[in-house]
């Protein structure tokens, strides 16, 4: 029997949400109330793909369709948004012999090729996988690009346990006992955008600025529950130092934007204490898994691996290679509005290359 292909709508939202929690690959990410955000922020039409046979679900994949100029692209996610899982998800396999799972995953992901060149016919198609989903060879048959990425998951097993296998410098730092005044709490709406702004600097004074979709963020905040989305903030002397925005579904928590340096100078490890407040919490809350969400910056590594992280894979997944950095560059930046397009290029072709696309995209 073969897959068919269902596009789900907004009515829909039921049935999209109990296929996404039946997946073990899905993300909170996949959830409507997140995916209706994102559709919203970035002003992007939202294609719910749901493969079934039968009655069946076996696979979901959202897209993104964007059209800028002349230029249409599929994104799962959407760029300018800093969400770095999406993609697609099988559901209802784990019963079925090695050769039948991969068959259908194969003919799954067919159909959803099948449907995105009838329906959507991109210039560029690029997807970001969960790192629970580990089978991206259909898209190399098929012609696609794929890019390895990298993250930390923490197992989160009792505190004494945990607390036992990490570094000893982060076990001393967790431990230790300090003169200054500080809290470590769960902030309201307005430390949104106290760890936004934080971030923001931290990267500017690095030279390489960013900007965070606050509309989005503040727009997830209102969506989601207290115990789906957290700011965690540090106080010293009741003034902000420093805060991590964390999302949790399922078993999994995700440390997904802040935990940059403090910008004021304290006597204490903010960051240190600030994670062993997620994690305990969330052991607490009956999580499994703590996602730090990035393992590919040499500097950063050093601070995440010392809490005994297992390495995982994610993949960057486009097509049309040769356009494809000139487009989602351009869409990035374009997005955000907020730098000079031309002059942020880059030199020789590649310069060349980004800066028509940036000019064509912003002609819309």
């Amino acid at each position: 029997m073969s897959i068919e292909i269902s596009r789900l709508t907004s009515e829909a939202y039921d049935e999209w949400d109990r296929a996404v929690e039946r997946s073990p690959e899905t993300t909170i990410f996949h959830r409507s109330e997140v995916l209706e955000q994102l559709a919203e922020y970035t002003d992007a039409e939202l294609h719910l793909l749901v493969g079934y046979k039968g009655q069946e679900p076996v696979g979901v994949l959202p897209l993104f369709e964007l059209e800028k100029g002349p230029i249409r692209a599929a994104f799962s996610p959407p760029p300018a948004a800093s969400v770095e899982y999406l993609g697609p998800a099988r559901l209802n396999m784990a019963k079925l012999s090695r050769r039948k799972a991969e068959r259908r995953h194969q003919r799954f992901l067919d159909a959803c090729f099948e449907y995105v060149d009838e329906t959507i016919n991109p210039a560029i198609t690029r997807i970001d996988t969960g790192p629970d989903y580990d089978d991206v060879r259909p898209f190399q048959w098929e012609g696609y690009s794929v890019v390895p990425e990298y993250t930390y998951v923490v197992e989160l097993t009792d505190e004494d346990d945990l607390l036992s296998r990490f570094s000893s410098d982060a076990r001393g730092n967790i431990r230790d006992s300090y003169d200054a005044d500080f809290v470590i709490e769960q902030g309201r709406k307005h430390a949104l955008g106290l760890i936004v702004d934080q971030v923001q600097r931290r990267y500017r004074d690095q030279d390489h600025p960013v900007t965070l979709p606050s509309p989005f963020i503040e727009r997830l905040f209102e969506a989601l529950s207290a115990d789906e989305f957290r700011p965690y903030v540090c106080r010293v002397d009741g003034e902000f130092v420093g805060g991590i925005l964390v999302v949790a579904d399922g078993d999994t928590v995700y440390r997904w934007i802040g935990g940059v340096r403090p910008e004021r100078d304290v006597d204490f490890p903010v960051n240190d204490l600030l994670d062993w407040r997620v994690m305990t919490d969330a052991i607490a809350d009956g999580r499994e898994r703590y996602d730090l969400v990035g393992a590919g910056a040499e500097r950063v590594n050093e601070y995440k691996a010392k809490f005994d992280p297992d390495l995982m894979t994610s993949y960057r997944i486009h097509s049309n290679p040769l356009l494809f950095d000139a487009v989602s560059w351009a869409y990035e930046h374009v997005e955000r509005r907020r730098i000079d397009l031309v002059g942020d290029a880059g030199s020789g072709p590649t310069g060349l290359i980004r800066s028509t696309a940036a000019n064509l995209l912003d002609q819309k």
